[in-house]
């Protein structure tokens, strides 16, 4: 068998600066290319996955260092620039599309791609898109939720919005229409318990309330408006088809009291339109010409038509998708509530979270979920991602323009007997690809690493990166100076007297201790380092601590 090592390590590094980590099924299929028989696939399998874990184990910057030689090996790494399939039904000028959401929680990865999907689509037809905030759940819909929209929409994916409005606001008209329903014989008043609904529907049954005529209809529904019946007594259903497949059919409920206070409206309304109801008429009344929506609503979509047929209204060209998510991540809004009011996650943008807060903050660009939105587009099944692969995209995207600074976790003083006196200060690049430098002041003989280093390299000679070569004690916290020659030895990061304190909030929602050297002091709140040998962090806050500061970091990504 041929000696595929050297092969095998150039595809590692490869794939592990792709997505983040190695993943060996990817590394196979290559190596067929370049002759590997798969008679021989058993023997390579074993040193494929130690070459993967030795990869694994690396940091971004070493896998940068491993691969430059190695990069000949293989075919350049070129990627097509993907494009969105064409929108049916589409006149340029005239496309006009909306973002839905309920102001009863934070965004998250799902809307942002999703959204974008529809800003994108509405950009590229030279026409508008539009936030409508479906705001007609009193129990649950805040004024703060839907500031937080509006600031992650505008301000986070800086979307263009044509207009802003609340569905909350149109509830004359949609009262109008619902009493339109009941005049032509396309809805009902129902008294029948919750249960007696659900009993009813699932065997494809009508209840009794069905049968009563117009004019009694319309006596009732005065009275619901006025919320004589008292919530969960009486609600508007849609008179349907109850031996329908699709449940959705079996003459949904379109209107119920709620006993709340409404953020916008106080309490001048007793009763609200459900979702189908209000997102049937919105659509239409907005002029929305194309509903891209996942395929989550799909069922639902058979009664909005039916509703906007009943109407009289124009029917909007839909285009469905796959829903999006991360693995391992939750995006319900009743799970993360409860995980940020329990004190486990420090708020809806703690970075174990995948809302559009949490990326934000944590320094995920909009760049980077719109070139995942262009990667998949309006594919039909679900979506799902690992959170490696929206790191991945980030670090291509930052990688290039991103400054490098140092944090040394854990720092432990060092004594180097025989460093060079006259060496104050080192010049550090700001960039391996840029020439430019930032000169940090240094303590002769004084030197800081990480406990994690410490441990790994007493008794060994090592480089301080950017630095110089020294020789660790093995039992005492101490080293002699060897050289300035840039020798091929293990690299050090590392930090001076001069060193200021900093902390790192991780993605596991624990805080990393240590130090920075002080060139930390001219960066603005809300810029991404690359700590060398650490990973991508954004710089979150500056604390007062006594007489001195605290740089505070959100982890970003490795």
């Amino acid at each position: 068998m041929n000696d595929f090592t050297d092969l095998i390590r150039a595809y590692a590094l490869r794939n592990a600066l792709d997505f983040g980590k190695v993943d060996a099924g990817r590394i196979v299929p290559k190596l067929f290319a370049h002759g590997l028989e798969k008679s021989a696939l058993e023997e390579i399998m074993p040193v494929i996955m130690t070459i993967a874990r030795e990869v694994n184990g690396l940091s971004v910057g070493a896998r940068e260092h491993a691969f430059a030689p190695l990069a000949s090996l293989i075919p350049e790494h070129v990627e097509k620039e993907k494009t969105l399939p064409l929108l049916p039904d589409a006149r340029q000028g005239l496309v006009v599309t909306r973002l839905p959401p309920e102001p009863s929680k934070h965004l998250h990865v799902g809307h942002g791609l999703s959204f974008l999907l529809n800003a994108e689509y509405a950009r590229s037809y030279g026409g508008k898109v539009i936030l409508r905030l479906e705001d007609c759940n009193p129990e649950k819909c805040t004024q703060a939720y839907a500031d937080s929209i509006i600031e992650d929409i505008t301000e986070y994916l800086q979307i263009h919005l044509a207009s802003i409005s609340y569905v909350s606001d149109d509830m004359p008209r949609l009262l109008e229409y619902a009493e339109q329903l009941i005049q032509k014989s396309v809805a009902y008043l129902c008294f029948c318990s919750q249960e007696q609904m659900r009993d009813l529907r699932h065997a494809g049954k009508e209840c009794a309330c069905r049968t009563a005529s117009v004019a009694k209809t319309l006596e009732h529904w005065k009275e619901f408006v006025k919320g004589t019946y008292g919530a969960g007594n009486a609600v508007l259903r849609h008179k349907g088809a109850m031996q329908s497949e699709n449940h959705v059919m079996r003459d949904s409920v379109l209107w119920r009291e709620v006993d709340a206070v409404h953020f916008r409206h106080k309490k001048q309304y007793r009763v609200w339109p459900m979702y189908d109801f209000y997102n049937a008429i919105e659509d239409s009344i907005a002029g929305v010409s194309h509903v891209l929506r996942s395929n989550e609503f799909h069922q639902r979509g058979e009664l909005q038509q039916a509703l906007r047929v009943a109407l009289g209204l124009r029917q909007p060209t839909v285009v469905e998708y796959g829903r999006f998510s991360v693995a391992e991540k939750t995006t319900k809004g009743r799970e993360i509530r409860e995980l940020v009011e329990s004190g486990a996650y420090i708020g809806w943008d703690d970075p174990r979270l995948v809302t559009l807060k949490a990326l934000w903050r944590r320094g995920i660009t909009k760049d980077v979920l719109i070139a995942l939105m262009h990667q998949v587009g309006l594919k039909k099944a679900e979506v799902v991602f690992e959170f490696p692969m929206i790191a991945a995209v980030s670090r291509k995207l930052i990688d290039a323009t991103t400054e490098r600074f140092t944090f040394v976790p854990d720092p432990i003083e060092i004594t180097v007997d025989g460093a060079p006196l006259d060496l104050t200060e080192i010049a550090f690049p700001l960039h391996p690809d840029r020439p430019e430098t930032r000169t940090e002041r240094i303590t002769p003989g004084i030197v800081s690493l990480s406990a994690k280093d410490w441990d790994t390299y007493k008794g060994k000679e090592i480089r301080l990166v950017h630095g110089y070569n020294l020789q660790l004690h093995a039992t005492t916290k101490e080293g002699t100076y060897t050289s300035l020659d840039n020798k091929a030895l293990p690299k050090v990061t590392w930090v001076s007297t001069f060193a200021l304190p900093a902390r790192v909030f991780m993605d596991d929602g624990t805080w990393v201790e240590g130090k920075v050297f002080e060139d930390v002091a001219s960066l603005k709140i809300g810029t991404v380092v690359q700590f060398e040998r650490f990973g991508f962090c954004k710089l979150d806050k500056v604390l007062k601590k006594g007489t001195g500061q605290v740089y505070e970091f959100w982890f970003t990504h490795a």
